[in-house]
């Protein structure tokens, strides 16, 4: 691709901006039993708090993509920071658990134009030959986010659960203000629609709904399992769960060099399979250094698997990237809003239940991801 080298520093606002999302989203999994006592609330009360924001980003992210190549990336981009940052302000000074989980929901709405726009941008000034890597580098920094969220959170737990929306609310409008102006890597691109219902996008779409509600959206249950199983304080589970969130961010860069000479295809089954093998054993975490290590196992599948999906999904049309990208997301993310409510209840009665229930979820999503028949395409 001729330019890519000149454009290349465009790559690095990109990759910060991955980082907002896995933040928001997973902040509040290390504070449940803070926002339980607070809200006078169950835990699967509470949970709706992670489930509403998925089911609304979710819904969203079926026409993000496309409406925010129409509007402009860059102008789309700047309003959704915005609208997060004021949202996690809601969340804040949210009075009763109905404001707290109404101001999730805008957070979710807000976070459906990130990451389909951030790729698609990052797919055009990347060469198509080194989209993986690139790929696995925005998903070191999903990782961080990620990674960075249980801690946060965890230590908003001890010193108020509040802290943890307001760090989220201050990183949203720093990047509203450090948008680059201009450039080709927030420029709109193509609007296809029927590019959204084409054979291989609906395949990949069910593949990864049934993964994220099963293997890939454990977290939730290894933050509870950690705080009422072991007994873990907030800080303590905060750090199990960065244990395991911690690795990808050193391991995702060099899965996106795997995914470039395998294909995105193949190493999302093998990601997915190796994930749901480690769900099932996560029932042997019986001790904090033990979960500790099998969710850090676990982190490895997610990543792998996230990253190839990304990168697959990237590469399924050229007249409506971001459009593609945001419908697969759209069913990753009402996959990972559905695991709270089916797996909570569940883990009350049985934790291994749960576990084991999750990680048979990913059968389906093999089965589904082998119907994939197109691997990649001209850029």
């Amino acid at each position: 691709m001729t330019g890519v080298r000149s454009i290349a520093w465009h790559r690095v606002p990109l990759y910060l901006g991955g980082f907002l999302g896995p933040l928001g989203t997973l902040v509040m999994i290390p504070m449940i039993p803070e926002l339980r006592d607070d809200f006078g609330a169950s835990t699967g009360a509470i949970g709706w708090g992670i489930t509403a924001y998925l089911l609304a980003m979710a819904s969203f992210l079926l026409v993000a993509g496309t409406i925010g190549e129409r509007v402009g990336r860059r102008r789309t981009l700047r309003t959704t920071y915005l609208v997060y940052g004021a949202a996690s302000l809601g969340c804040v000074f949210a009075p009763n658990l109905e404001w707290f989980i109404g101001f999730r929901v805008l957070q979710g709405v807000a976070n459906a134009f990130i990451t389909p726009l951030l790729l698609a941008a990052l797919a055009e000034v990347t060469e198509p030959a080194r989209f993986g890597r690139a790929s696995g580098v925005y998903g070191s920094f999903q990782a961080l986010g990620g990674a960075g969220a249980p801690l946060i959170g965890g230590l908003s737990a001890d010193l108020g659960w509040r802290w943890g929306f307001a760090t989220v609310a201050l990183l949203a409008f720093g990047l509203a203000s450090g948008l680059p102006a201009g450039g080709s890597a927030v420029a709109s691109a193509g609007r296809d629609m029927k590019a959204l219902v084409a054979r291989d996008p609906l395949f990949l779409s069910a593949a990864v709904l049934f993964g994220a509600a099963g293997p890939l959206g454990t977290a939730v249950l290894v933050g509870v399992a950690s705080r009422d199983e072991l007994g873990l304080s907030g800080t303590a589970a905060g750090v199990v769960l960065l244990v395991g969130s911690s690795v990808p961010i050193v391991v995702t860069p060099f899965w996106g060099r795997i995914v470039d000479r395998v294909g995105s295809r193949r190493s999302a089954t093998l990601g997915l399979i190796a994930t749901s093998v480690v769900t099932s054993a996560l029932v042997f975490g019986t001790s904090p250094v033990r979960l500790g290590l099998l969710w850090a196992l676990g982190s490895v599948g997610v990543g792998v698997t996230i990253v190839s999906i990304q990168s697959l999904a990237a590469t399924l049309s050229s007249t409506n990237r971001g459009g593609v990208i945001s419908f697969t997301l759209a069913f990753r993310f009402t996959g990972l809003a559905l695991a709270p409510v089916i797996w909570l209840p569940v883990f009350d009665r049985s934790p291994t239940a749960a576990f084991v229930g999750a990680a048979l979820l990913g059968i389906p999503a093999v089965v589904l991801m082998a119907r994939v028949k197109r691997g990649a395409i001209a850029a």
